[in-house]
């Protein structure tokens, strides 16, 4: 009896190791070669916009940070930045 309800313990626990695991749903769609594709696309294409805007804010951040740094009015510095700066507006026209 003993090991009866060890057993059932042992099968329960895998159970609900599955279940959190999603192995069930992992398999079905391993199995289905459309919805496999249809994921990987839809998520190829949500990692590519995620990727776009991220870059686009950080890029506006460091632009920002640069402007700032040419107010402080370092000498090298400023010069520097404003050269790159005007670099940038000039590519962004065209």
């Amino acid at each position: 009896m003993n090991e009866i309800n060890s057993l059932k313990e042992a099968i329960e626990k895998l159970n609900i190791t599955l279940s959190k695991n999603r192995f069930i749903e992992l398999s079905e769609i391993l199995g289905n070669w459309r919805k496999l594709i249809l994921r990987n696309f839809i998520s190829g294409i949500v990692k590519g916009v995620g990727l776009g805007i991220g870059f686009s804010i950080l890029t506006a951040i460091l632009i920002i940070l640069l402007q700032k740094i040419i107010m402080l009015n370092i000498p090298v510095i400023s010069n520097y930045m404003a050269d790159v700066i005007e670099i940038v507006e000039t590519q962004q026209k065209r």
